[in-house]
Parts: C-alpha cells; sequence; structure tokens
C-alpha cells in the first residue's frame, strides 16, 4: 500500500527521468535498448495525467488531513485529461473542500462539473445531487434544494445517514412552506432510517419538538 502511494505521488518526475534516460539511451545506444525505459515513462506520464492522485486525496480526507487533500488537489493542473469516472470524483472533492472553505459559489461550480462529468455509480451520481441540493439549501434557494434533495432521494444514496440528512432538510423546506403533511412524512421517513451520527441524531431530537405539534 505504501509502495503504491509513493508511486502515486512520485510517477511524474519519475516519468520524466524514465523519459529523459530512455531518450538518451536510444540516442547513444539504440532505441531497441530503450523500449522499457520509454514503456515505463509513458506508463507513469499517462496514469498521472489520467488518474491523477485521487487515491491521495481520499485517504487525507478520511483521516481528515484537509490541508493535505488541498494540497494535493493543487497538483492536479489539467483536470479535463482525467478519465471521466476520475473527473467526476475529482469535482466532487473539489465541491467538497470549497464547501469546507464555505466558498458557495465555488462548491455549485464543481458540483455541476462533477454532475457534468458523469457518475462511476448510481448511488454516487444521488450524492452528487445531494450535494447540489445542500449547497442550494444554504443559499437560501430552497426551490433549488427542493428539487435536488428529492432527485438524490429518488436515485439513492449509498447509506442511511446521508438519506436521513436529505429528508430532515426536505422535511425543514416543506416546514417553512407551511406544508405540514409533508414535512411529517419527511420526517417520518428520516426517522425509519435510525441514522446514529451524533449531528443528525440531535437534529431529529429538535425537529421532533416542532413536528409534534403541528397540524395535519
Amino acid at each position: 500500500m505504501k509502495a503504491l502511494n509513493l508511486f502515486i505521488r512520485y510517477r511524474l518526475p519519475l516519468g520524466i527521468i524514465l523519459l529523459l534516460g530512455g531518450i538518451a539511451l536510444g540516442a547513444s545506444v539504440g532505441w531497441w535498448e530503450a523500449t522499457i525505459l520509454l514503456v515505463l515513462a509513458i506508463i507513469c506520464l499517462v496514469t498521472h495525467f489520467m488518474f491523477g492522485p485521487m487515491r491521495l486525496v481520499q485517504e487525507a480526507v478520511e483521516a481528515g488531513d484537509i490541508e493535505t487533500a488541498m494540497a494535493m488537489m493543487n497538483t492536479i493542473k489539467f483536470p479535463k485529461l482525467l478519465y471521466k469516472p476520475i473527473q467526476s470524483v475529482y469535482y466532487f472533492m473539489q465541491s467538497n473542500l470549497a464547501m469546507y472553505n464555505k466558498d458557495l459559489d465555488k462548491a455549485e461550480a464543481s458540483i455541476r462539473q462533477s454532475i457534468k462529468s458523469g457518475s462511476p455509480m448510481k448511488e454516487y451520481e444521488g450524492m452528487q445531487y445531494f450535494q447540489l441540493g445542500t449547497i442550494a439549501y444554504q443559499k437560501n434557494d430552497l426551490k433549488e434544494a427542493d428539487s435536488n434533495l428529492k432527485k438524490a432521494v429518488r436515485m439513492g444514496l449509498p447509506d442511511k445517514e446521508n438519506t436521513a440528512a436529505a429528508l430532515l432538510t426536505l422535511a425543514s423546506i416543506a416546514m417553512s412552506r407551511r406544508d405540514f403533511k409533508t414535512a411529517k412524512d419527511f420526517f417520518r421517513r428520516a426517522k425509519a432510517q435510525k441514522p446514529t451520527t451524533a449531528q443528525i441524531v440531535s437534529q431529529i431530537k429538535e425537529m421532533d419538538k416542532y413536528i409534534s405539534r403541528m397540524p395535519g
């Protein structure tokens, strides 16, 4: 695992060194003798530009090391060259990091780029629209938030925590519109997910105080 991470981190300079070495060997000795170096150089360079360091970015985010994640993201100079599913993940992660920095405009632009790039799996597509809906909600665009969060729930989200979060936000939007029947339905569905994340559990307890007093 460590060897793979080292390869991912240093494959660009390694590829350049191998390429220069291959060219020098080919010019001085023969191109047949330089074949192995040139092939290895191509592998390093192609994989660097097609896949980038997204594995390292993901590991940094999971470890809570946002600074390292951002630094690794900044090494990707040509995101349009990334393999399409990887490109989608790149823009998704860029959106997450922008939200962390409270840059909602950049977060929205990035997640729209992620959607445009396609999705590697159906649940991931649901997360894209969940992200878009969450951004709209934070920008107080309730109509856009409602539309995208409903789409995310229909497509399916990867776990009960995200599903509960989406349903709670939809319940909150319905409450703001005084659509109490719909709010209660979304709230009931959110509770049925039985989430365990402390923040979501707290939101459910807080919202329960208001839901129980609603008519309808």
